[in-house]
């Protein structure tokens, strides 16, 4: 079995056994405590540039298959674990999780303290990284490192969104009896999704409930949203420092009043922007299907499926036309707001939540009937 090595900039150096691609990656290191769906965390476009380690001390046991897929390739720069199993035993499996990601380029390291690893990230903040899964000299592997430049200031959504618009019909194939919708309510409306960094299960909610919806760019002009006619326009999650999203954040600023908006994670983000707030960088992040969120309009909590490493401030938001609606019951960090006089809301975590809670569902139900009562106008 090959050595593998994960080098932070602090000079700290983990050593294990190598899966996945005989590779040298670098990026900034995070870590997620989601149970189960480390396939959805692999494809997440989200995680561009990031070295993830799961704090679940089992992963690959249950392998791989296309319909688990969040996009079609995985887009973390590497993996660390505490045991990576390379026996799959799933009736759903199509492959072993290491060839998954071993054809990808992605290194995996695996047999080393993760618990350690994940106090550090939490005392001292997310690091760069490397990780090799060549071994190599641990002192060039740190030296390199620090060299990596910072992911501050990068638009990273541009680069991992689609290149051209398209249109998605598929919907949600394992649902409750429920959730299924009759052909009255299919296509309903039609809503134009902004691919940041957008998860297939995103779109199936939309379809779920009743939306016929077409992907553009994160580049898309505001102008050219509109010429498709959209009864309401989404913006997805996405990977990355949302400051640098001046144009993004400038076109959905036009498409406030002219159509409902329903921002997540980064999307949430960019439509703070849009309406004049600052955003800034936690220290360590949200990655995890676990984190509690109290809902102000309901006063209720939900458990809710997050990922991302920036939040809005709160105090940097128009008050007199924002009403908050939801915080961060761990560390009180804004989780959602609406608009007072227009169509717009938006929550920082994932609503869809595939695999994770339900709780959050509700706020597609929302959506559209945001749509229905802005078209009764």
């Amino acid at each position: 079995m090959e050595k593998a090595i994960l080098a932070l900039e602090d000079g700290t150096v983990f050593e294990g056994r190598s899966f996945g691609a005989r590779e040298i990656k670098s990026g900034e290191v995070v870590f997620n405590t989601s149970i189960t769906g480390y396939q959805e965390i692999f494809t997440d476009p989200s995680y561009c540039g990031q070295i993830v380690v799961l704090t679940n001390p089992q992963i690959g046991n249950y392998g791989a298959n296309d319909a688990d897929s969040e996009s079609s390739q995985p887009f973390i720069e590497g993996l660390v674990v505490r045991d990576f199993s390379p026996v799959t035993s799933n009736w759903r499996s199509e492959e072993a999780a290491n060839e998954f990601l071993g054809k990808s380029g992605v290194p995996v390291i695996s047999g080393i303290d993760t618990r350690a690893l994940v106090r550090r990230l939490r005392s001292r903040g997310v690091m760069r990284g490397v990780l090799s899964g060549v071994g190599g000299d641990p002192q060039k592997l740190v030296e390199q490192a620090r060299r990596i430049p910072s992911m501050a200031g990068l638009d990273l959504a541009t680069q991992v969104s689609t290149a051209k618009p398209y249109e998605w019909t598929e919907g949600v194939t394992a649902c409750s009896p429920s959730e299924l919708v009759d052909e009255a309510q299919q296509m309903r409306h039609h809503v134009v999704a902004f691919d940041f960094g957008i998860k297939r299960n995103i779109l199936r909610r939309l379809v779920q409930n009743g939306c016929r919806v077409t992907v553009v760019p994160a580049l898309t002009s505001a102008d050219d949203v509109l010429a498709l006619k959209p009864d309401g326009v989404f913006l997805s999650n996405g990977p990355g420092d949302p400051e640098p999203l001046e144009f993004q954040a400038a076109q959905v600023r036009k498409l406030i009043g002219k159509a409902p908006l329903f921002g997540i994670c980064l999307g949430h983000q960019v439509l703070g922007l849009a309406l004049g707030a600052k955003t800034y960088k936690l220290k360590f992040g949200h990655r995890g299907g676990n984190h509690p969120v109290l809902n102000y309009r309901s006063n209720k909590v939900e458990i809710t499926a997050q990922n991302h490493g920036f939040a809005v401030d709160p105090d940097s938001l128009p008050a007199s036309d924002v009403e908050l609606t939801h915080i961060n019951l761990n560390d009180q960090t804004l989780e959602g707001f609406r608009h007072r006089n227009e169509p717009v809301f938006c929550v920082q975590y994932h609503p869809e939540a595939a695999p994770g809670p339900h709780d959050s569902r509700y706020l597609f139900d929302e959506f559209s009937q945001l749509i229905q009562d802005f078209q009764k106008q």
